[in-house]
Parts: C-alpha cells; sequence; structure tokens
C-alpha cells in the first residue's frame, strides 16, 4: 500500500498530471468566484437595513460567511470538476506503468457521470460529518479520517477496479481486501487534510488506487 502511494506521489508530478490539475484547478477558482459573486450581489439586494452601521456589518458577517463557506466547498468542488478528468488520469497510469497489461475501458458516459457526482457527494458527506464533530475533541480528528478513509477507499477503488470488470466483481475485490483498501483510503484522507495540497486529491487517489487494483487484482478467485 504506501509503495503504490510513493509511486501515486510521483506520478502526480508528470507533466500530464500538471495539465488535469491545472485544467481543474481553473474551473475550480471560475465556479467559487462566481458564485462568491453572485452570494454578494444577492444579499446586497435582498437586503436593505436603514442603519449604515448596520449594513456595514452585515456585509462584514457576509464576506466572512463567505469565505468559511466556501472554504469547505474548495474540496467537493474540486473533486466535482477533477471527476471529469479521473479517466484521463488512468489511461496515464496504465500506459507509463504498466504497459504491458490490457488498457482499462473508461465506462459510459452515463456511468462516468454518476461517478463523479459520487465522488463529490463522497468528499462533501465526509467533510460534513467531520465538520459536525468538530467540538467534540479527540473525537472530531478521528472521525474524519475513518469516515473519508472508508468512503474515499471505497469509491476510488472501484471506479480504478470498473475499468477491468464489472462493478459487481470490483465491490467484491474491495471486500476480499477491505483492510488494505480502507489503509489506502486512509493515506487519501491525510493528504485530504492538508491545505492546499488536498487540491490535487482526485489526481492523487485515483493514480493510488490504480497501482492498488493492479497489485490486488491476481488475488480474486477466478469465475
Amino acid at each position: 500500500m504506501l509503495a503504490c502511494a510513493y509511486a501515486a506521489l510521483a506520478d502526480i508530478l508528470t507533466p500530464p498530471f500538471r495539465s488535469v490539475l491545472m485544467k481543474s484547478l481553473a474551473l475550480t477558482v471560475a465556479l467559487l468566484a462566481a458564485l462568491w459573486i453572485g452570494v454578494e450581489a444577492a444579499a446586497s439586494y435582498l437586503i436593505d437595513l436603514p442603519y449604515a452601521g448596520l449594513d456595514t456589518t452585515l456585509t462584514i458577517l457576509t464576506g466572512v460567511g463567505l469565505f468559511v463557506g466556501l472554504g469547505f466547498l474548495v474540496a467537493p468542488v474540486t473533486s466535482l470538476l477533477a471527476g471529469l478528468f479521473l479517466d484521463e488520469i488512468a489511461e496515464v497510469v496504465e500506459r507509463t506503468r504498466y504497459p504491458g497489461d490490457p488498457p482499462g475501458v473508461a465506462p459510459p458516459l452515463p456511468q462516468a457521470l454518476w461517478q463523479t457526482l459520487k465522488f463529490t457527494g463522497v468528499v462533501l458527506l465526509g467533510n460534513l460529518l467531520a465538520l459536525m464533530l468538530l467540538l467534540i475533541p479527540g473525537v472530531n480528528i478521528a472521525a474524519f479520517f475513518l469516515i473519508n478513509g472508508y468512503l474515499l477507499g471505497r469509491e476510488y477503488f472501484e471506479a480504478a477496479a470498473t475499468r477491468f470488470m464489472p462493478p459487481g466483481r470490483a465491490a467484491e475485490l474491495r471486500r476480499a481486501n477491505g483492510f488494505t483498501v480502507f489503509g489506502a483510503g486512509v493515506v487519501v484522507a491525510v493528504f485530504l487534510a492538508v491545505p492546499i495540497v488536498n487540491l490535487a486529491t482526485p489526481l492523487f487517489a485515483t493514480a493510488l488506487m490504480v497501482h492498488l487494483n493492479k497489485r490486488l487484482a491476481g488475488r480474486l478467485p477466478a469465475r
């Protein structure tokens, strides 16, 4: 598992990964900026206080709330947009690291869109649950890594595996190696916890799970 993580870290520093990261970050910044401008404009239009001091205070509080809210949304939004490029990343890893193996097959467009939405929902749910436990000392940190470790490990591993087998078979492979996949998910959660670096989480997680899938696929009994 650690060897797969090291390989994934090396992969995300290569030009193809940087290209995808730049594209997803540009889309993320544009979307968050548009959201900021829209909410600010809506607040100014809908709320008109009679006192200048209260109006200024509301503007400051709105700005602070937006900053905190958008900071929370950075990871899910990045996952949503970077998810559009996950198969491109998986293909790069397979082609450069495993040139002698048969290449994986990208899922049909509806399935790929559903996977992208699931990735976004998983990241959003994991961070929301961890945020709800933020005020409980000692529990919040553990909850963040346990929840995200399980959810991220499951979703990203099965996405990598379904390039080579049906979804049911991919889920079976994950269950057969549950502890290893969970450990890889925790590694992804650690990556997700690092500010700024976490913007590359979808790329790192995809590369990691492609490597892990290659190592584990031979352990599933043949049918």
